[in-house]
């Protein structure tokens, strides 16, 4: 919780009171604008008890805490049977139990700060009780079937991602769920015609070559089963199969590839490009939703702060200064003097000792703007020796190094240096010359370190700064490191060889510091990640926190195959001469295209072969071979396993992750490094304190889409109560015209 000042002792009682009162005002203020920042939506309670539980809630250790049982809670499929690291089950249980003890104690810290009838009415508090309850059982039952010897399946073990989505720190995920479900209505009626389309074209093929005794490579009867010939014509869609698929009746008659290319054309390519046009879509009308409703909360809870800490100023209500900075203090306490002194600036803007409302509602959005505040100071040499860091050859020096042709030379250096590591090193000139490369570097490190001042030149925000010096570092260090133990003459470290080879190779990634679209490029990658995490994190329900949409898929898939799978498939030494180790341990695979292209890697035998076996899955290639083995091991419903995980992670997921890559615009890609001569010299000529903005553009969609949404409503407008915001629908209340040019 923040600290606040406490009322000095001396007061009188009613002015003790009255202090107190504002004290407790300027708390809520806090708490309104601080859930206003963070896009929350929480409906706490008022009173001051619940006040500052709810900053307690909301502060960042009791986040982190629950973060690390959620983590702990996932990563226990790494020690339970089939486990990659067996610990006995009283050890996972007991930490399991720990688990749900914290998310319990969470649940209850919830239930303290909203009202209880919203509590009880909020699905994912249900959601996650139920979940608790259900683990419990589970425990309980596995655990005694277990001490009577009798084998069980964990089956509450795939819920464990539900801790994840539901906790309201899990909000970006739980919206692209809701966006999803929204979708899965439209898309159902494409999904049927899809299957009725390849329903109608499994007969066809049944007709046209069941009885005609065609077979496969493997020697088995082509297209006599309607199940067989649907999931092959399913597998064709995605490509894994072509032209494999068709090669028999293509040898019996040219005439039979039409029916395959006319299958191809209307389910690859017509029904893919309409399952992707109602995707996009869909998730962009519920998206908009999503982002009107964040607008019109934030919208509300800005006005609730503006309205507990207003005082009436000649004909309008305003907020004081004073009043306004310790709000600010309150809601951001490791605030710097100068950027509060910054912000006060842009919000009181005839600095006239206080805010308006239009201002203040803007509160929330400048303290998400992220500001580099930079110091200029003198280059500590300056400092020691003006005399000789001033004198004409130091100059020269300096301004050698500031021109284009010193990074020119440098880049010309690196296209060398790789031709080098191309080269066979047994070759002395050629090992030689690797002491003269990095003898090169050190000197360009040492010469920049000279001529920029060195905190300014290994700022927090000079990435590629540290990048370039880390990596010439760990090379020399390792070169050392290599040449020593060699020259020993007692034995040779192939780790330490292979790290000196793999750094060697990374010091050519110094071309992306040199060239300004390269580190355009690499930023950009860097400012989208966050966006790509959150759908990554879905799918990690089958695995692991683009990451948390799709970790939370590959999470529950991974439970299901292995309480499935789990030591249908073995993996052997390639050394092992067994004839088990010909089939994967598993007699039904014998003459299978799964052991003859030794696939036995690929099992569900553990957590991470799991997950490596669901990556291989999303990428489509041969990915019905993997079917066809564990349905050879267990039965052939078993590829509806692999059929279900493709439509749910490849067409579904995959394609909203998709659809927000294409929707996230404008992404900043401003370098903030030291490149350019117009922006060093502009640096050198600034003294003192001046602030950057880290980003210039819209960062995602969701910027850009409230900017659009605020641009509609006026500052005196009170906008729609809680509860009309809370149910809106995707079909009504649009933005009249949002214009981007106004909302910019």
């Amino acid at each position: 919780m923040p600290r606040t000042r406490l009322p000095s002792p001396r007061l009188q009682p009613r002015d003790l009171s009255r202090a107190l009162e504002e004290e407790q005002d300027l708390l809520l203020a806090a708490a309104y604008v601080s859930d206003a920042q963070y896009n929350r939506n929480v409906p706490f309670k008022t009173s001051p008890q619940a006040i500052r539980l709810y900053y307690f809630y909301n502060h960042w250790t009791m986040q982190g805490a629950t973060y690390f049982f959620i983590c702990v809670d996932l990563s226990l499929a790494l020690f339970e049977e089939p486990a990659l690291f067996p610990l006995p089950f009283l050890v996972t249980s007991i930490a399991e139990l720990l688990c749900l003890t914290a998310f319990f104690g969470r649940l209850v810290h919830f239930a303290k700060v909203i009202p209880q009838m919203v509590f009880w009415k909020d699905t994912k508090n249900i959601c996650i009780m139920v979940t608790i309850v259900l683990t419990l059982i589970d425990l309980i039952t596995y655990g005694s079937l277990k001490a009577a010897n009798i084998h069980s399946v964990r089956w509450s073990r795939a819920l464990r991602p539900v801790f994840l989505i539901n906790f309201p720190e899990g909000r970006q995920i739980r919206r692209t769920f809701r966006s999803i479900r929204n979708t899965l209505p439209d898309i159902l009626y494409v999904f049927l015609l899809f299957v009725f389309s390849v329903l109608i074209f499994s007969l066809m093929g049944l007709k046209l070559f069941g009885d005609r005794g065609l077979k496969t490579v493997e020697g088995s009867p082509y297209f006599t089963n309607i199940l067989e010939i649907m999931f092959e014509l399913y597998v064709l869609v995605t490509t894994a199969n072509s032209p494999d698929v068709m090669m028999p009746a293509y040898e019996l008659n040219w005439w039979y590839s039409l029916y395959f290319i006319t299958y191809t054309i209307i389910n690859t390519y017509i029904f893919m490009s309409v399952f992707l046009a109602v995707v996009y879509n869909n998730y962009r009308k519920h998206l908009k939703n999503e982002i009107r409703k964040l607008v019109h909360l934030k919208c509300y809870k800005m006005t609730e702060a503006f309205n507990i800490l207003k005082v009436k100023v000649g004909t309008e209500f305003v907020v004081k200064e004073a009043q306004w900075k310790r709000l600010a203090k309150v809601v951001v306490p490791d605030i710097s003097t100068s950027h509060l002194e910054l912000l006060l600036r842009i919000s009181d803007e005839g600095q006239k000792g206080h805010v308006d409302k239009r201002n203040f509602l803007r509160l929330a959005d400048l303290l998400n703007i992220q500001v580099v505040t930079i110091n200029i100071k003198r280059h500590p040499l300056e400092a020691w020796m003006p005399r000789v860091y001033q004198s004409s050859a130091s100059l020269l020096v300096q301004k050698m190094v500031r021109h284009r042709i010193f990074v020119w030379v440098y880049d010309v250096i690196i296209l060398i240096n790789a031709i080098f590591i191309a080269l066979d090193e047994k070759i002395p000139f050629i090992s030689d010359a690797e002491w003269l490369f990095l003898s090169l570097y050190i000197i360009e490190i040492l010469l920049k370190l000279y001529t920029y001042e060195p905190r300014a030149y290994f700022g927090r925000k000079q990435f590629w700064n540290w990048f370039d010096t880390l990596i010439i570092i760990a090379a020399l260090l390792a070169t050392v490191a290599n040449t020593t133990i060699q020259s020993a003459r007692k034995y040779n470290s192939q780790q330490v060889l292979d790290m000196v080879l793999i750094l060697r190779i990374l010091r050519l990634l110094r071309v992306i510091v040199s060239i300004q679209r390269f580190r355009v490029i690499v930023t950009t990658l860097i400012n989208i990640g966050p966006t790509m995490l959150t759908f990554g994190g879905l799918v990690l329900v089958s695995g692991v926190p683009v990451a948390i949409l799709r970790e939370v898929v590959y999470y529950v898939f991974a439970i299901i195959g292995m309480e499935a799978f789990h030591g249908k498939v073995r993996f052997f030494d390639p050394n092992f001469t067994a004839p088990d180790a010909l089939v994967c341990g598993n007699p039904a695979l014998r003459d299978s295209a799964f052991a003859r292209d030794r696939y036995c890697r690929n099992n569900f035998n553990d957590l991470t072969s799991s997950l490596v076996v669901l990556m291989e899955l999303t990428v489509v290639n041969q990915w019905h071979i993997l079917a066809d083995g564990f349905a050879l091991v267990t039965h052939q419903a078993a590829k509806l396993y692999f059929i279900v995980f493709h439509v749910v992670v490849v067409i579904l997921v995959v394609k909203e992750d998709v659809q927000d890559g294409k929707l996230t615009d404008n992404m900043d890609a401003k370098d903030s490094g030291f490149s350019g001569d117009g922006e060093d010299n502009k640096r050198k000529a600034l003294k003192g304190l001046y602030f950057r903005i880290a980003s210039r553009k819209y960062r995602t969609v969701d910027t850009l889409l409230q900017q659009m949404f605020e641009s509609e409503i006026a500052p005196e407008d009170e906008g729609p109560s809680l509860n009309e915001i809370l149910s809106f629908s995707s079909s009504d209340m649009y933005p009249k015209n949002p214009n981007f040019e106004n909302s910019a």
